[in-house]
């Protein structure tokens, strides 16, 4: 059966490449070189910390720990499975985390079914390449207002997602089941994306799942805030369509996707500094 028990060990990882869509690439959680960085980078580094450090002490090498982020924002599954699995069959690494098929259930008239089907070929294909894949169940979006009405495709993609990774031993990212991104603090203006903080906890949990020891609980109770009142919420939504979802809309009625003139931020499989 497919584990995502947080005692599951599976030896220690020198190379990692993640392949996805915007959760994976990072958007939500700005760097300062203007790049995202996301839960994948940061998951790289937990990892990395399991080897020993070698190099100066101003540019730490962490060890032979390698990484490479293929994850674009805006790919669907089989623009995915075209541009970025061969390459990381090709680089073939210890571990590769595989989150895809999110931008087709959004889609009007898609089929969870028929993207599952696709994902388990994609995953078969995986699995025969690379040591370890790891992969991605979707967010439980009944606090997303964006989002909510998706809730019955999104579950029951997910739940064909433990099924495929049950049929081929994978270890879950069991996103479903995280109920501290179930508070709007875990997620960007943009209500489609994870905040910093939101990422950070992905992180902590897919850490979990391959065994290793994190420094928080990735399901650690947010601090209490004030209530808000109807004022301010209504302002949030009506800002929130101004900046967000008019442009969104605006996107697919013109069959422009916010990828298309992006590349993969970190393409190849290389040692990871900080």
């Amino acid at each position: 059966m497919a584990d995502d028990a947080r005692s599951r060990r599976s030896g220690v990882f020198g190379s990692y490449a993640a392949i996805g869509d915007s959760f994976t690439e990072g958007v939500g959680d700005p760097g300062p070189d203007g790049l995202y960085v996301g839960w994948a980078d940061r998951l790289a580094i937990l990892l990395a910390d399991q080897l020993p450090v070698t190099g100066e002490t101003t540019d730490l090498v962490h060890g032979d720990f390698r990484y490479a982020n293929l994850a674009v924002r805006g790919r669907l599954l089989d623009q995915i499975v075209a541009e970025q699995i061969p390459r990381a069959k090709r680089m073939a690494p210890d571990l590769v985390t595989f989150c895809a098929g999110g931008n087709d259930i959004i889609r009007p008239g898609t089929d969870p079914d028929d993207v599952a089907e696709r994902f388990e070929r994609a995953v078969a294909d995986l699995t025969g390449a690379v040591g370890t894949v790891m992969v991605t169940t979707g967010f439980d979006t009944r606090g997303v207002p964006v989002l909510r009405h998706l809730r019955g495709k999104i579950a029951t993609y997910t739940a064909h997602v433990r099924s495929i990774a049950d049929r081929y031993d994978c270890p879950v990212l069991d996103l479903w089941s995280l109920r501290s991104v179930q508070d709007r603090r875990a997620w960007d203006s943009d209500r489609l994306h994870l905040s910093p903080e939101g990422h950070t906890r992905v992180a902590l949990r897919a850490a979990q799942v391959l065994g290793l020891d994190v420094p928080a609980d990735p399901d650690q109770t947010w601090p209490p805030q004030p209530p808000r009142g109807t004022f301010e919420v209504r302002r949030d939504d009506i800002h929130w369509a101004r900046e967000h979802l008019v442009p969104w809309i605006g996107r697919r009625l013109r069959g422009e996707s916010s990828g298309d003139q992006v590349v993969a931020k970190r393409p190849d499989l290389l040692p990871l500094k900080h």
